[in-house]
């Protein structure tokens, strides 16, 4: 009888389901900044003009208690005060930040600043992580931004200051909460949607007190305003954050931050829907942008890594 020798025992198989299961990850993940994606639209079509906190409040806190009815399940220990930086960080300073930018920025300029993530992500790494990102990470990174500017940009992109550094101040409050959702991971047995209803919740609250005190709630909310905190809230708040922190916390930093860059492309997908045409420097900006989000899950060093485990709470 033939023997099977170390040889003939390699495992095929299961690098191949290992793979595969790397490639769901990502594409489920994908889906919360492709959602994202929805709310430059949203934002300038449906909602009420001049209610940015309010449109960040009705994102967050009604999504983030219906994760505490479902979930049941509160932080414990230290996870008190990481929850609250993670909501402040990933919701409450996000959120308002994202919709200011959104009102006094054309959509364009506003995505542009939002795909300068990967790189802050990148950097932030370094520090907190001691994760040291390979030069193929930021030239890719770099052509994502170039790519996403040729795509969005255009002749009459206005740059407003106080929505400049809105949207960067947004911009680097998600990039650290990824990176510290990525150095504390989840504790034992808690699940991704209670992760995002605990930081929905904090950013919820943490906004509800500056809205009242300084916008109140919108003199009128149509139908169409209903829809746009409906869609916002679910897809674009608890379904999209569950998703997101359960890929966070699968994959490589350097895998997981380059798919904001879906947000600005869906953005301008939805605006050829509405009757936009592309250019051939926004065609050639598209592909780019597409180039530099597929080379990050392509990396040397990420292929060569296995899918990354969910990392246990620190003590």
């Amino acid at each position: 009888m033939q023997t099977l020798t170390k040889t003939d025992r390699s495992p095929g198989p299961p690098r191949t389901s290992s793979a595969a299961r790397q490639v769901a990850i990502v594409a489920l993940t994908a889906c919360a900044p492709a959602a994202w994606g929805t709310t430059y639209a949203v934002t300038t079509e449906l909602l009420p003009p001049g209610h940015p906190l309010f449109a960040g409040l009705m994102r967050a806190l009604p999504a983030g208690l219906l994760a505490l009815v479902m979930t049941r399940v509160l932080p414990r220990g230290d996870w008190w005060w990481k929850a609250a930086i993670l909501g402040v960080l990933n919701i409450g300073a996000f959120f308002p930040l994202l919709f200011l930018a959104a009102e006094r920025l054309p959509g364009g300029v506003a995505a542009t600043l939002g795909a300068v993530q990967p790189l802050l992500v990148a950097g932030l790494a370094i520090v907190a992580l001691r994760d040291r990102p390979t030069v193929w990470g930021w030239a890719w990174g770099v052509i994502g931004v170039v790519g996403v500017a040729l795509v969005v940009l255009g002749p009459r992109a206005g740059l407003d200051a106080v929505g400049v550094l809105a949207g960067l101040g947004g911009t680097a409050a998600m990039a650290g909460g990824v990176v510290l959702v990525k150095r504390w991971g989840r504790p034992a047995g808690v699940g991704p949607m209670t992760l995002a209803g605990w930081q929905l919740t904090v950013g919820g609250l943490l906004l509800l007190p500056l809205t009242l005190a300084t916008e109140g709630v919108p003199q009128r909310i149509d139908a169409g305003a209903v829809g746009g905190y409906l869609w916002l809230g679910s897809m674009g708040g608890l379904i999209a954050y569950t998703l997101w922190f359960r890929g966070i916390g699968k994959l490589p930093v350097g895998a997981s931050a380059p798919l904001v860059l879906l947000s600005p492309l869906v953005a301008a997908v939805i605006g050829a829907v509405l009757g936009e045409t592309l250019s051939l420097p926004q065609t050639l900006g598209f592909a780019l942008a597409l180039a530099a989000l597929l080379a990050a899950q392509l990396s040397p060093s990420n292929l060569s890594g296995r899918v990354a485990r969910g990392q246990r709470p620190s003590a």
